[in-house]
C-alpha cells in the first residue's frame, strides 16, 4: 500500500509498505478513505518531536470503512464509516474510566521513552513517534486500528467525510480549549494562532458563549477567516505596541480574561527578541520548543484568568514568566486532547446543522502528492489553511 513516511527533517516521502494486519482480537483495519495534515506533524516534520525513526508512517486524522474486524471486537462491523481519534485508549484504565483518554496508562507500547520524557507515560498515538507507542499513522491506504471497540466514532449515513474527520482531533482539540477557560457570558478570549486548531477555538469559544474573541497572527487568509467566523483580529506583524498593550487598548483597559495558546513549540514574533533567540536555540540545538506565544499569553492574561494551552509541546521550555503566573494567580490548563469526552456532542452539533467543520479545508489532494503539500502547508503558501488527501 502507499504511506506517507518519515525520512529524516523535512523528509517526508509517499512510499509502499506492507498492508496492515489484525494483530489482537480488539482491532479493526479500516480503508482509509480521508486523512489531513495536522500542524502537530509539521513538528514531526521539522524535527521537534524525538524517537523519530526513517518509515515511520504518518498522520493522526484520519477516518475510513472497515474491511476487517478482530473475532473479539463486538462493537464495529465490516462497513462501518469511523473517525478514528488520535489517541489510543483501552477504555480499562484508571484514567480511562475518568475520561482521561489522552492519558491512558496502557496503550504506549513504549512507556519507557515518555516516562524518561515526561515521568510518566501518556496515550499511544496515530504516527507520532516511538515516544508514543509507535503505532503507524493513518496517512495511508490501510490502517490498523488497536482497541478499535473503545474509540472509534462510527458516522452517520448523510454526513460527508469532510463534516465528519475533523471529529478525530481539531474540532475536539478547540473545543477542549475554550472548554478548559471556563467561559462566562462576560469574557473577553485571546487565540493566539490562526491556524486549523486556532480556529476551532474561534468557533468554540464563540459556541460556548465568549463575549468577544480576539485572534492573534500575521497571516492574512488565516485572520480574514477568524474574522469571518466572528473574531476580532491583531496581525502582530502591523503592531508597534506590545500584544498585551493592544489587548487593553481595545478593550478598554479590561485586557483578556482568558487567553489560548494555539501555537504551541514553533510560535514566532517578527522583531520580538525572546523569538530570535528560541529561534537561534533550537537551531543551534541549546534549546528544544520555541514558546513565544505561551511567553505572551501568560503575561497578556487578567490577574485570575486562565490560560489554556492546546499547542503541542515535546520538549523544556526557556525563559517562561512563570512569576506573572504566579503573582496574578493564573490557572493554566493543557493536556493532548480527550476526544471521546467531546465526541458525541461534537457530531451532534453537526448533525444538527450548528457548526460545518469542513469550513477549514483550503486543499484536497491524493496521497502522493502528501509530500509536497507538507511542505506547502509548513510554509504558509498558496493560501494553505488545512489539507485533506484521500487514496
Amino acid at each position: 500500500m502507499k504511506a506517507l513516511c518519515w525520512h529524516g527533517k523535512g523528509d517526508i516521502r509517499c512510499d509502499s509498505v506492507p498492508d496492515p494486519r489484525i494483530e489482537d482480537g480488539r482491532d479493526v483495519v479500516i480503508k482509509m478513505t480521508a486523512c489531513a495534515i495536522c500542524g502537530s506533524d509539521l513538528h514531526l516534520m521539522d524535527g521537534y518531536i524525538p524517537f523519530m525513526e526513517k518509515g515511520d508512517i504518518l498522520g493522526h486524522e484520519f477516518m475510513g470503512e472497515v474491511v476487517e474486524v478482530g473475532g473479539d471486537n463486538k462493537r464495529l462491523k465490516v462497513g462501518d464509516r469511523v473517525v478514528v481519534p488520535f489517541t489510543i485508549c483501552c477504555g480499562e484504565c484508571q484514567q480511562c474510566r475518568r475520561g482521561n483518554w489522552s492519558v491512558c496508562e496502557r496503550t504506549n507500547r513504549n512507556a519507557e521513552n515518555a516516562t524518561k520524557a515526561f515521568g510518566y507515560p501518556t496515550a499511544g498515538l496515530f504516527g507520532y513517534s516511538h515516544l508514543t507507542g509507535a503505532y503507524a499513522g493513518g496517512q495511508a491506504e490501510f490502517v490498523r486500528v488497536p482497541y478499535a471497540d473503545v474509540s472509534p466514532i462510527i458516522i452517520p449515513n448523510g454526513m460527508s467525510d469532510e463534516q465528519a474527520l475533523f471529529l478525530g482531533d481539531i474540532f475536539p482539540t478547540g473545543w477542549m480549549a475554550a472548554a478548559n477557560c471556563e467561559i462566562e457570558p462576560t469574557d473577553i478570549v485571546a487565540i493566539w494562532g490562526c491556524g486549523p486548531v486556532g480556529q476551532f477555538c474561534i468557533k468554540s469559544a464563540l459556541m460556548q458563549g465568549a463575549a468577544r474573541v480576539i485572534a492573534i497572527d500575521n497571516v492574512p487568509e488565516r485572520l480574514a477567516l477568524a474574522q469571518q467566523a466572528g473574531a476580532e483580529i491583531i496581525n502582530f506583524d502591523d503592531e508597534d505596541a506590545t500584544i498585551p498593550d493592544r489587548l487593553k487598548e481595545m478593550t478598554g483597559g479590561h485586557g483578556a480574561d482568558k487567553c489560548i495558546d494555539a501555537v504551541g513549540a514553533e510560535s514566532h514574533a517578527t522583531a520580538s527578541l525572546d523569538a530570535i533567540i528560541d529561534k537561534v536555540k533550537a537551531a543551534t540545538l541549546l534549546g528544544t520548543d520555541r514558546p513565544h506565544a505561551l511567553r505572551a499569553a501568560i503575561m497578556a492574561c487578567r490577574p485570575g484568568g486562565i490560560v489554556s494551552v492546546p499547542g503541542v509541546y515535546g520538549g523544556f521550555l526557556d525563559k517562561i514568566p512563570f512569576g506573572a503566573a504566579m503573582n496574578k494567580g493564573l490557572t493554566i490548563r493543557t493536556g493532548q486532547t480527550h476526544v471521546n469526552r467531546y465526541s458525541q456532542e461534537l457530531l451532534r452539533r453537526i448533525e444538527e446543522g450548528q457548526i460545518d467543520p469542513s469550513f477549514i479545508i483550503t486543499h484536497r489532494a491524493k496521497l502522493e502528492d502528501g509530500p509536497e503539500l507538507y511542505e506547502t502547508f509548513r510554509d504558509k503558501k498558496d493560501n494553505c489553511i488545512k489539507v485533506v488527501l484521500t487514496a
